[in-house]
Formats: structure tokens, C-alpha cells, sequence
């Protein structure tokens, strides 16, 4: 029995919670097209028969414009400090960036194995991929450089097997059958959020939050009432829309997700409320569930 932490990180949208989610074979993690979906640590549990690892996603390391986008990237640089194995996702049909330099460079002083993980090669053709792996194999000293679409279920195999070499512990840290340590609550908000960034443009998406507010757990129905945080009312009456159209889109489709993940049928209601400038709030990144810098700095 082998197990062991891994994190994955990387600029947004490279597909980390795409590839969470094929790893685990559950929805574990919200993803939409835009880049910053995923804002908090989720922690993904992939057993076998011989080996446990607990997967760590984080949000997209990016150039904060507010708190909140420091908030962010502490988060996924304090993910890196307590695991053993640290897997740097690339897209690799896109041209190589400053944004990867910069994550390539604070990888720097790392004192752990750093994998390179070049996603979405189906979209590439084996030449261009053998370009790609010999494009990065120069710039940092990956103890591993492993091709793979998180979305086409490809070369994940792969994946495991080589991190199996790499697990340094022995014992089980959780039950067979437990998949993440995100609560509930968390994953019912991150539904909401998830509907909202398919379903509005431009700067809408990160200017929200969802935050679940009950729930009551009958035989046969769950109701569960969620707000919707925008901060300004400009953005609310584009959330709720004409006629309250696009909050009950937004609101049926959340609730299709929820009922199956609950295994029961859902009443879901959702508020929509103005927090001014709440991005740039300590107290409501904290309330929020997101961690700050200097409580990274503190732990």
C-alpha cells in the first residue's frame, strides 16, 4: 500500500479540474471555458488496490488586479508546501507564455518533485507534442515530462503508474469509498457558480460568488437556497435578467447537477444580492472560504 499528496497547478484554464475529475471519475470540480473557475483548494481521493493519493486543485496562478486575486494565487502556492509530488499543468497547444515562465520561475527553490503534465495534446500531432516536450525539457529540471488530454481520458493511466514510484507513505488517510473533503455546502454553491460562468460573458463571472445559505434534507426532496454575491447592481440585473429568465436557467440547471449528485430531487432558490466592491473586502474573501495571503504566511 503506497499513498501520498499531490498538487496540481498552473496558469488558468490549462484544464487542472478537468483533469482532477477524469483522475477521480467523479465531478469533483466545477470547470466552465473561462479562466479562474476553480477559487478555492479542492482535494480529489483516488484509490486502488494498492495506492491511495489525495489530489490537490487550485485556482489558476495569474497577475492579481484585486485581494481577491492575491487570495488566489496564495492559495495555490500554499498547496505546494505539505504535499509530495507537485504536477505543473501546461496547455500544450498553446505557445509557451510569460504567465509560464513566471509559475516555472517560483517553482524555482522547490525542494520536490515537479512533474510536467502537457494537456490537451489531442489537439496536437505526435510531432508537435515531441516539439513541446523538448521545448520545456531545458527549462526547469521536471522529474517527469508526461503528455496527456484530461478530457479525452488519455495517457491518465500513465499518470498514476509513474506516481506511484514517487509516494512516501504507507497508511491510509481516508475510508475506500470517500472521493473529496469539500463539503456539501461547498459543492452546491460551486454548482450555482458553475451555471453562471457558462451562461454570462465578459468580466461577470469574476465578479461573483456563491454561497449556500440552507438546507433542509426531507425523505423524498432537499431544498437548498443559495445567494448569489455580485458586487454591483449593474451585474445583478444581469444575473437574475429579463423576466427573470437567466436566474432560472441558471437555477434548473444547477438543480439537475444537484439532484444528481444528491441521488434525491432538489428545490432550489437563489438570491441574488449587491456586496460593493466585496473582491477587495478581507472580511468577505475570508467569510467566503478563501484564504489570504499572511494566513498562508501564518501556517
Amino acid at each position: 500500500m503506497k499513498s501520498g499528496f499531490v498538487t496540481i497547478v498552473g496558469r488558468p484554464n490549462t484544464g487542472k479540474s478537468t483533469l482532477l475529475n477524469s483522475i477521480i471519475k467523479e465531478k469533483i470540480a466545477i470547470i466552465s471555458p473561462k479562466p479562474q473557475t476553480t477559487r478555492n483548494l479542492i482535494q480529489g481521493i483516488y484509490n486502488d488496490d494498492d495506492s491511495q493519493i489525495v489530489f490537490v486543485d487550485t485556482p489558476g496562478i495569474h497577475k492579481p488586479v484585486d485581494k481577491m486575486g492575491v487570495a488566489l494565487n496564495a492559495q495555490s502556492y500554499y498547496s505546494i508546501n505539505d504535499v509530495d509530488v507537485v504536477l505543473l499543468v501546461v496547455d500544450a497547444s498553446v505557445p509557451f507564455g510569460k504567465g509560464d515562465k513566471f509559475i516555472i520561475d517560483k517553482l524555482a527553490d522547490i525542494k520536490k518533485p515537479v512533474f510536467l503534465i502537457l494537456n490537451k495534446i489531442d489537439k496536437l500531432s505526435e510531432e508537435q507534442i515531441l516539439l513541446k516536450i523538448n521545448e520545456y525539457k531545458d527549462l526547469y529540471e521536471f522529474r517527469e515530462i508526461i503528455p496527456l488530454s484530461a478530457l479525452k481520458n488519455d495517457n491518465i493511466d500513465r499518470l498514476i503508474k509513474v506516481l506511484k514510484d514517487y509516494l512516501p507513505d504507507n497508511v491510509k488517510y481516508f475510508m475506500d469509498g470517500e472521493t473529496t473533503t469539500a463539503e456539501m455546502d461547498f459543492r452546491l454553491s460551486e454548482l450555482v457558480r458553475e451555471k453562471i460562468f457558462i451562461h454570462t460573458n465578459d468580466e461577470v463571472p469574476h465578479s461573483i460568488s456563491c454561497k449556500l445559505i440552507g438546507y433542509e434534507e426531507g425523505k423524498d426532496i432537499v431544498k437548498v437556497y443559495v445567494d448569489i454575491i455580485v458586487d454591483r447592481d449593474s451585474l445583478r440585473k444581469i444575473i437574475v435578467g429579463a423576466g427573470g429568465q437567466m436566474i432560472k436557467t441558471i437555477g434548473h440547471e444547477a438543480r439537475l447537477d444537484m439532484e444528481k449528485l444528491l441521488g434525491k430531487k432538489v428545490y432550489l432558490e437563489l438570491y441574488c444580492k449587491t456586496i460593493k466592491k466585496w473582491r477587495e473586502k478581507e472580511k468577505y474573501i475570508k467569510e467566503l472560504g478563501y484564504l489570504l495571503e499572511q494566513d498562508k504566511d501564518e501556517e
